[in-house]
């Protein structure tokens, strides 16, 4: 990565940590928008074995070179600086103005799913099968009931293996695959009870699945390109159900400071939402930030799809 392409990259880091911020979300639907997903991957799949002999040898510039440090630096940085710094401000509004804010967002990953579609050139019976299978598996994922995840050490080990591939993957968040298999809740207080060992089995894990599924879907992105964008367009238009502004709760869960938080949900429409709610559900100024969103995104799109 140049020079000057840092600022870029720093920028959609940001966009990303914003992203990752708001529960449902995941960063790796703006890294696809953005045109660095295919970067982001094969920088995490350069840490291998002749990264790990270059490091034993001291061959820090080397190393650096081979994942393309300068790039995962800036978008760390950038990530980083979205978290702290609008952390407060998405979670305030997430808290008072839920609804709005999945109507962005709803928005944004509706001409996101369009994006991704566009790549797709050629369509025939296997890739459409993958848009699909794509999509059905994003619904179920996302209206499951969650589970009990008892299992001990495995058990966090798994939850941190698959967290990190749903934030890989654009559309769901790994913070609502935690919800699902019951462990958001136990992940929060171990972070609150700085309890290392469960820590680390868990950063364990994720490593795991962030080296893995990054190779996965770096070869698949490769040798069968157009059937895997079908696939994840499929996956990222089902996942619309999790940001879709109205919805009914039908299971709760811990949150980090004792709360109960929406654990299990279903999209309704918004004359029901105000029935069961008895709360307006601006329904015009919602459609107007999912206009927002989705002119948001053709712009970046844009300015950087092509990158």
């Amino acid at each position: 990565m140049n020079r000057r392409s840092a600022p870029g990259v720093f920028l959609r880091g940001m966009m990303m940590g914003a992203a990752d911020i708001v529960p449902g979300v995941s960063g790796g639907t703006i890294a696809f928008i953005t045109g660095i997903y295919d970067t982001l991957l094969g920088s995490i799949r350069a840490v291998d074995a002749v990264f790990v002999g270059k490091l034993a040898r001291l061959d820090i510039g080397g190393a650096w070179r081979h994942v393309n440090g300068g790039f995962l630096l800036a978008l760390l940085l950038g990530i980083a600086t979205s978290i702290f710094s609008l952390a407060r401000v998405i979670s305030w509004v997430l808290e008072h103005y839920p609804v709005p804010l999945w109507a962005f967002f709803f928005g944004l990953i509706l001409a996101s799913a369009g994006v991704l579609l566009r790549q797709v050139q050629r369509w025939s019976a296997p890739r459409v099968l993958c848009l699909t299978g794509g999509l059905g598996l994003a619904l179920s994922i996302a209206l499951s009931p969650v589970a009990a995840l008892n299992a001990g050490l495995a058990g966090v080990f798994l939850s941190g293996f698959l967290a990190i591939c749903a934030m890989i993957l654009p559309g769901i968040s790994g913070s609502f695959i935690l919800v699902l298999l019951g462990m958001y809740g136990t992940v929060l207080a171990a972070v609150k009870a700085l309890d290392l060992p469960f820590l680390a089995v868990f950063a364990l894990g994720a490593l795991s699945g962030l080296l893995c599924f990054s190779r996965l879907l770096y070869w698949l992105l490769h040798r069968f390109h157009q059937a895997t964008m079908a696939l994840l367009t499929g996956f990222l238009c089902g996942s619309l159900v999790v940001v879709w502004p109205w919805k009914r709760v039908l299971g709760w869960v811990e949150g980090g400071h004792g709360q109960l938080e929406p654990a299990q949900q279903v999209p309704i429409s918004p004359a029901e939402y105000q029935v069961l709610t008895g709360q307006d559900p601006t329904l015009w100024y919602c459609l107007a930030l999912m206009l927002v969103g989705f002119g948001a995104v053709w712009l970046i799109d844009a300015r950087w799809g092509k990158s």
